[in-house]
């Protein structure tokens, strides 16, 4: 069965030849040894898809009774050790865990809220709402509405709710309808029907928002994301390592390619010129290549 975290424009794929007991055993010398072999850790990590790595958490876990992300976390430091994390936990925990920090003390992250709620699909969405109410007890809906308001509210609960279309076919006729309501509800500025608007954008599929054009080519959204939060005075690490981890067996390709376009630079050398050190090498691995 494929996996709903897995796409076709992935930079990382399956290792062949996967042995999760081979690879938990190179990472706790990596660990254990007289300062830490940060080189295996990247190598190993990045070399697998998020599937091969849980595996290697359960051998890990079964082979020396610990949890490999606590090790991970007690022996690395700074972003290389938040991303490192990053990559062993299972796509919909990580998730459930940047929209928990987006709704975090003051002032909620909108951006990154938006940026996951508009980009995942449903059936992952159900995932990403079933693991945030396992790690925090609490449910989405429930934090989303807490921290914010209004329409912005309305639109984010629908599209936590994950019950966008997911079928592939489209439908001319009804994107024809859906375009006449969006020009008119943002043309009648007075008593704008918010709800048509929420309604079209969070419920329709992807291919079938296409068709309106209204919908953002995602992987163009996420490389504008990815450019934002290199460019200027300071690294934004909480975007970064988001959409890289997050979208690296997905469409990390198409975003490369988005991003070449539009900036007339690589993503490769973005990364490069903004980061440094094992976060350097890590990034630019899950990367894949220059363009």
């Amino acid at each position: 069965m494929a996996s709903i975290w897995v796409g076709h424009r992935g930079t990382i794929r399956d290792y062949p030849g996967f042995s999760p007991s081979v690879d938990a055993e190179a990472i706790r010398k990596a660990i254990r040894g007289i300062g830490t072999d940060e080189k295996t850790l990247i190598s190993v990590l990045t070399g697998r898809t998020n599937a091969q790595r849980q595996l290697i958490v359960q051998a890990y876990q079964a082979a020396y009774g610990k949890e490999l992300k606590d090790d991970l976390k007690g022996d690395l430091s700074g972003h290389f050790k938040e991303l490192m994390v990053a990559l062993v936990t299972p796509p919909a925990v990580f998730d459930a865990k940047q929209l928990k920090k987006s709704m975090k003390g003051a002032g909620t992250s909108e951006h990154a809220l938006i940026e996951i709620l508009t980009t995942r699909t449903s059936r992952q969405m159900k995932e990403i709402a079933q693991a945030y109410y396992t790690v925090y007890k609490k449910s989405l809906g429930d934090d989303i509405s807490s921290e914010t308001s209004g329409d912005f509210r309305k639109a984010l609960l629908t599209l936590a709710d994950g019950r966008r279309d997911e079928s592939l076919k489209v439908d001319e006729q009804l994107a024809k309808k859906d375009a006449q309501t969006l020009y008119n509800a943002g043309e009648n500025r007075w008593g704008t029907d918010e709800d048509k608007f929420t309604e079209i954008l969070c419920l329709r599929s992807f291919p079938q928002l296409k068709l309106i054009h209204c919908a953002r080519n995602m992987p163009a959204f996420l490389a504008e994301r990815l450019h934002q939060a290199l460019k200027g005075a300071g690294t934004d690490e909480f975007t970064l390592n988001r959409i890289m981890v997050s979208r690296s067996e997905i469409d990390l390709l198409d975003i490369r390619a988005e991003f070449k376009k539009h900036y007339g630079y690589s993503l490769y050398s973005a990364i490069k010129s903004d980061t440094s050190g094992d976060y350097e090498i890590t990034l630019l691995k899950i990367c894949g290549g220059d363009d």
